[in-house]
This record gives C-alpha cells, sequence and structure tokens, in this order.
C-alpha cells in the first residue's frame, strides 16, 4: 500500500500541500479495495459514501433511465479520484451509477472520515475546495464542447487532450461520452488524424 499512498501523496500536493501532521492522519484513513470488471460500485437512488483514488483500472460514470438512452456522463483511470462527487459531497441520493470497467485496484475513504479530517484541519478543507473548483472548471469546458462543437472537433479534442484513452476504454463508451453514435465514432477513428 506504500506505493499507493505515495500516488495519493503526490496528487494532493500536486494540488495543494498538506502539513506532514495533515498527511499522516489523512492518509490514514484510505483502504486498499479491488473490484472485478463490470462491477457496479453506486446505483443510481443510493447515496455515494466512499471516495476513491484509482490506482489500477477503468471506471466509468453514467446515466440511464427508461426514456433515454444511456450516457457516460465522466471515466477515471489512474492516477485519479473516483465516485459520484456530488452525491458524496452533499449525501444526496446519486442520479448516475459508478462501475468498473476493468479490472480496478483504489484506495478507498468515506464520507464520515473525509468530513472528520476537513472539521479538524481547515488546510484538508481546502484542499477539497480547490479540488471541486478544479473540476468544476472541467466540467463547464467539457459542457460547452457537447453543446457547441462538431462531432469531429469534440473528436479532435479528446485525441488531443487523451489519446491513451483509445486503448484504455471500448470506443462504444467514448462515443456515448462524446454525445455521438457509435458509427460516427468509428467514421471519425479511421479518417481523422492529428
Amino acid at each position: 500500500m506504500e506505493q499507493e499512498l505515495a500516488l495519493l501523496r503526490k496528487q494532493i500536493f500536486a494540488l495543494h500541500p498538506l502539513s506532514e501532521a495533515e498527511w499522516t492522519d489523512f492518509s490514514a484513513i484510505w483502504q486498499p479495495v479491488q473490484y472485478k470488471r463490470k462491477t457496479i460500485l453506486t446505483t443510481a437512488g443510493e447515496t455515494e459514501r466512499y471516495l476513491y483514488f484509482v490506482t489500477e483500472g477503468v471506471q466509468r460514470a453514467f446515466y440511464l433511465d427508461d426514456k433515454h438512452p444511456e450516457a457516460t456522463v465522466v471515466f477515471s483511470y489512474a492516477p485519479s479520484f473516483s465516485g459520484i462527487v456530488d452525491s458524496f459531497l452533499t449525501q444526496q441520493p446519486s442520479r448516475y451509477f459508478l462501475e468498473t470497467l476493468t479490472a480496478s485496484k483504489m484506495l478507498r475513504t468515506s464520507y464520515q472520515q473525509v468530513q472528520q479530517l476537513m472539521d479538524q484541519y481547515h488546510n484538508i478543507e481546502r484542499w477539497v475546495r480547490l479540488s471541486v473548483s478544479w473540476v468544476m472548471m472541467g466540467l463547464l469546458e467539457r459542457q460547452i464542447e457537447l453543446l457547441s462543437y462538431s462531432a469531429e472537433e469534440k473528436f479532435r479534442i479528446l485525441l488531443k487532450r487523451s489519446p491513451h484513452v483509445l486503448q484504455l476504454i471500448p470506443h462504444k463508451y467514448l462515443a456515448s461520452y462524446m454525445g455521438i453514435d457509435a458509427s460516427t465514432f468509428s467514421k471519425l477513428m479511421a479518417s481523422v488524424r492529428i
């Protein structure tokens, strides 16, 4: 678990460093977990109880109901955080599912543990706020892409920002994430070069 905690520390300190006492207490709340491929970690209607830090594997959050097609909202993979963040932070029921696309290894902590440390350490609360700010900035940028850009522009942005996902994530999920159908995605794969 030392390697996983070192990865977590690097990720946290890159955004906002903690004191050694803060890091010691923060690192103590994480437990290693493993999941098989296609495991549902959070179901729509449930409240997200955990925050995950991915050390291996790929996960996705997706929306699904009876009236609309399935829509992939976000992917997570090492080294990044995962979970249904809005449900985790508000402790309200999730509108989304969280599943593993591949076998996954993660560190996991609970809402109560994070909340207790945020109450105890202003600096940890600040790190959470900064993290949420960066997530919000990314979500707004993605919203503009979904609403304003053509399929080819979205594809080019994906290739420029995260070319490695073409090998990590099945293309049908990438198409869903981009808001295009699978056949359009296949055509773009064949025709677009960067």
